[in-house]
């Protein structure tokens, strides 16, 4: 009995075997926000609304139906910190670093659910990379923490902005958007502070670049050459931020000063926080919030989305069938492969984005559909932005949030991979031609 569980476990993939965690995870987590130790008593929280929470906690989305600071205890607030931190880092990933720091290996099994965690390319070189996240991801909130605490200082007393200190750091580093100020007003007190806008888009903008890019850039100064995906992700990185930050200016003008444009356009690929109300942005400035959603972060980092890379290569796609040229980047032929992936990834995100808001249009008729539209493409991006809207969501629209949430953590792909029980065919069929276009 014991011999067929083992190789009934074995069977598992580690995709599936990395969704049951999140899963997990996520489910214990609402246990222990359930408990009235997590509450603070000023403000009424259901088991619907403590799941609500884990969920978009572990996913890194920042979406809340309850005010984090306002709704839950110190008790409470270190279980989300910590599954925002469990969320962001990979529960494969936290586990195998904490092994590897102690002194312990990993087994063949161990690495390959690393390596699907962190979306690696091979299997070499899997503990010391394991090694270098944990220390990276620790080390960048400490310093977050340290530069945040000046700013939370002069509003607050020494504990209360230590820990409001430590808690925006590990949000903000693993793109969660959650906040534990308790003030209904998400950061939108400090819109004005220039030192808290540049600390918190560094810390978003380091965690979502990737850890491959992190290490790369530190090998760099050794005179090591950057990689291809290196490349892609500083050029996506610096041409989404420069050029969102343009497009929120050019759609809300007045509305919004050239640093808050700049924090919006950070913070809207999967970050979540705000320091204007997204519910008084405009038509055109929904639509550039939820296409920067969309796109999200880099593959390997605390981000999610349908990452930058995989618009890249997406956009140099469409380029080659137009004008029948290779797919190149950087003097570098695009595999037909990763074409493919990456049309299929998009095409599957915008896909369940589209029906998703579609059923939350006729779970919510009495909701415009621009905030529904946001909300949904926010939490598909695991961003965790709102018109404001999602506290008074049904029961049926709150499950479909969650359930979008966990779908743009894992990716749309991967989901529709797990989803898949058939084998592969070994029949190979005649091909026919069939007009398109």
């Amino acid at each position: 009995m014991r011999a067929r569980a083992k190789r009934r476990r074995l069977r598992v993939s580690p995709g599936r075997l990395i969704a049951l965690g999140f899963l997990s995870v996520s489910l214990f987590g609402a246990l222990l926000l359930c408990l009235p130790v997590s509450h603070s008593g000023r403000v009424p929280v259901s088991p619907l609304d403590a799941l609500f929470s884990a969920v978009s906690a572990v996913c890194v989305t920042g979406l809340v139906t309850v005010d984090t600071g306002a709704a839950y205890s110190f008790f409470g607030q270190a279980v989300i910190a910590v599954l925002i931190q469990i969320g962001g880092l990979g529960i494969t990933t936290l586990g195998a670093g904490l092994v590897t720091l102690l002194g312990g290996r990993l087994n063949q099994r161990e690495n390959n659910l690393v390596k699907e965690a962190l979306n690696y390319p091979t299997w070499e070189g899997i503990k010391p990379l394991v090694r270098a996240v944990m220390l990276v991801d620790f080390s960048a909130e400490a310093v977050g923490a340290v530069l945040s605490f000046p700013v939370f200082a002069r509003d607050y007393p020494t504990g209360r902005a230590v820990w409001l200190s430590v808690f925006h750091s590990i949000a903000a580093f693993n793109n969660g958007g959650f906040d534990a100020l308790g003030n209904g007003d998400s950061v939108g007190v400090y819109t004005h502070n220039v030192w808290f806008n540049l600390v918190t888009c560094l810390l978003i903008l380091v965690g979502g670049l990737g850890f491959f890019v992190l290490r790369e850039l530190f090998r760099h100064r050794k005179g090591e050459r950057f990689t291809l995906h290196t490349k892609v992700v500083l050029l996506m990185t610096a041409a989404l931020t420069v050029g969102g930050a343009l497009l929120v200016k050019l759609t809300e003008g007045g509305r919004i000063s050239w640093m808050g444009a700049v924090f919006s356009s950070v913070t809207a690929r999967t970050a979540g926080f705000s320091t204007y109300p997204m519910g008084g942005f405009s038509n055109a400035g929904i639509l550039v919030m939820c296409a920067l959603m969309f796109v999200g972060a880099n593959p390997g980092s605390t981000g999610g989305g349908m990452k930058t890379t995989t618009l890249f290569v997406f956009l140099k796609s469409l380029r080659s069938a137009a004008t029948g040229e290779e797919a190149c980047a950087f003097g570098r032929k695009l595999k037909d492969e990763t074409l493919h992936r990456a049309s299929v990834i998009i095409g599957l995100g915008f896909a369940w984005g589209i029906a998703a808001t579609a059923l939350l249009c006729l779970f919510e008729p009495d909701l415009p559909l621009r905030d529904l539209l946001f909300e949904e493409f926010s939490g598909l991006g695991t961003t965790g932005l709102s018109t404001g809207v999602t506290p008074v969501l049904s029961v049926p629209s709150k499950i479909l949030i969650m359930l979008t949430m966990y779908v743009g953590r894992l990716g749309p792909l991967s989901v529709a991979t797990l989803l898949n029980t058939k084998k592969p065919s070994p029949v190979s069929r005649a091909e026919e031609e069939i007009p398109i276009g």
